[in-house]
């Protein structure tokens, strides 16, 4: 039966269960390097030893300038790629799959004193430093850091790759009517995330799965609704992506209501009209809920956030609670014997 704690492979990825961890901004990069830090180290490998199936890291930028904060990871030099690569070793020591969300911050970017770019000089809200509308060459060469970081993301072990194109960061910025008022080619709302889809997918193993997290609607004013996302699928597939990570909003400073499972509706629909498989997010911290979305197909993977951060070993209590068997490694299970 499909299940919680089903096995799943998504091309050729194998995972021991339908749990991933969502990738979560932890804010604690200390050097000016952008590297990963004993935080980092320590957050992803007890993840892992909790028995999570995908341990995704947190938003990395792919330029300096593409960070939202000074305390934020990147990953753009060669000599970045041992200090990530030891997480990802140890995260598959404990039977991990781990996988890497690579982004641009674009106007969301608060660095002061920073180049902030973004498809038009637009602000991201009324006490946002307003960007500079990149040029179409700049344009070029950030789909070129996109690919780059994904190639070294491939030498530091990663086994999946995510294209952040939600939450309003620079992908998205591109494909909503809220951020892009351009009159040039760009100004196509494919445009950037395509040609940034296919660099990635040229610089990573065809075997390697590519994911891009998408912003199903936005809320606000002169916001999109979910066919708008619709109708860009199917040449996102087409470009190289083998799943989709559907959240919502992020684009405008207007929040929705919250509740569980509130986003799972948006991840289903795309599942159904396109055959193609999909991660739900969004407050799915309650087992019950998470095996009810698996077992019910609305998606093939639940991504858990907060749930996450309260207890790294949220994987092995969600196994107890939905009666499934979940072994911890070395002795860890002891703590769950009564």
């Amino acid at each position: 039966m499909t299940n919680l704690f089903s096995s799943f492979s998504l091309n050729g990825l194998e995972l021991t269960n339908r749990i991933m961890m969502s990738p979560m901004c932890q804010y604690q990069v200390k050097q000016k390097d952008g590297c990963p830090t004993d935080w980092h180290y320590t957050h992803y490998t007890s993840r892992a030893i909790g028995g999570t199936g995908l341990v995704f890291f947190e938003m990395t930028n792919v330029e300096p300038r593409g960070r939202i904060t000074e305390h934020c990871l990147t990953l753009y030099s060669k000599e970045q790629v041992p200090k990530f690569k030891r997480i990802v070793d140890a995260c598959h020591e404990y039977g991990a799959k781990v996988g890497l969300q690579i982004a641009h911050a674009g106007r969301k970017s608060t660095i002061k004193g920073s180049d902030i770019v973004g498809p038009s000089s637009l602000p991201f809200s009324p006490d946002s430093p307003c960007p500079r509308a990149l040029m179409e060459d700049e344009i070029k060469e950030i789909v070129q850091c996109f690919a780059e970081s994904a190639s070294l993301a491939v030498k530091a072990g990663f086994d999946t790759i995510e294209l952040h194109g939600a939450h309003g960061y620079l992908l998205h910025q591109f494909m909503s009517p809220v951020s892009n008022k351009r009159k040039d080619k760009y100004g196509e709302y494919t445009a950037f995330p395509l040609e940034v889809i296919k660099a990635v997918r040229a610089s990573i193993p065809s075997s390697m799965p590519l994911i891009m997290r998408v912003s199903a609607r936005e809320y606000g004013e002169q916001s999109y609704d979910l066919d708008h996302v619709l109708s860009m699928i199917p040449e996102f597939i087409k470009a190289g992506v083998d799943a989709f990570d559907v959240s919502t909003g992020g684009n405008s400073p207007v929040r929705p209501e919250v509740y569980p499972g509130y986003q799972v509706k948006y991840a289903k629909k795309i599942k159904e009209i396109f055959g193609i498989p999909v991660i739900a997010v969004g407050r799915l911290e309650n087992p019950d809920i998470a095996e009810k979305v698996i077992r019910d197909k609305e998606a093939d993977i639940v991504a858990i956030g907060r749930g996450m951060l309260r207890s790294p070993y949220w994987a092995k209590e969600a196994s107890l609670h939905v009666k499934e068997n979940l072994e911890l490694p070395g002795v860890y299970d002891m703590g769950y014997s009564f």
